[in-house]
């Protein structure tokens, strides 16, 4: 199952967007973004809204589904997930592959979970998730009624950032949850508002988009 996450590096994008954000809707020129696409080959993207909807994708077209979520069974379409400090979850197995993106919003209403019954429902068996970069949870400030609300259904969520005010650690929950099921995972270990490779709201805005981008 091929996949791979893409960076900061080596597209045409300018200033805030340097160099390759994939995103149309940050405000960055559609022409140069049309090109940063093409350098990761042809994929399907989404409109993504931090709801629960997740498409089934039978192949790569012009029409951008609204959605969070997009799996598929047919060989060679790759999907892509945007993010810049959420989490881009790529799910795998031989029968159905997913890209899936997990944000706050994302982990309360469960899209992880699923996606996985989807993927399940379509005869995937042994899926494997792929957490790629997002901010960590000494980096993600929220108030703290909010993080009461999160940590109340998701207790790993749990974190204080190195100022000492309440966060949210979003890859340790969204494991718990992928474990709760049985699905094996591995996890990338960069922060996004640490490392300047990768595009990251909280510490820049506007800013581009990477993305996660996977295929059966």
């Amino acid at each position: 199952m091929p996949h791979f996450f893409t960076d900061r590096r080596g597209g045409s994008s300018l200033g805030v967007y340097e160099s390759l954000n994939l995103a149309l809707h940050v405000g960055d020129d559609p022409a140069v973004v049309a090109a940063n696409r093409a350098q990761i080959g042809s994929a399907q993207f989404m409109n993504q809204v931090h709801g629960d909807e997740i498409v089934i994708v039978d192949s790569v077209t012009s029409e951008v589904p609204t959605c969070d979520g997009l799996i598929t069974t047919k060989p060679a379409v790759s999907l892509a997930v945007m993010v810049a400090d959420c989490i881009p979850l790529l799910l795998v197995s031989k029968a159905a592959v997913g890209a899936i993106h997990v944000g706050r919003a994302g982990l309360v209403n469960r899209i992880a979970l699923k996606a996985i019954h989807m993927m399940g429902s379509l005869g995937a068996t042994d899926i494997h998730a792929i957490l790629g970069p997002s901010i960590c949870g000494v980096c993600y400030e929220v108030p703290l009624q909010m993080q009461q609300d999160v940590v109340q259904e998701h207790p790993r969520a749990f974190a204080t950032t190195r100022k000492g005010t309440p966060g949210l650690d979003l890859p340790k929950a969204l494991i718990a949850d992928l474990m709760s099921v049985g699905v094996s995972y591995e996890a990338a270990s960069s922060c996004t508002y640490e490392d300047e490779m990768y595009f990251s709201h909280r510490r820049q805005n506007p800013t581009g988009r990477f993305a996660g981008v996977v295929s059966l």
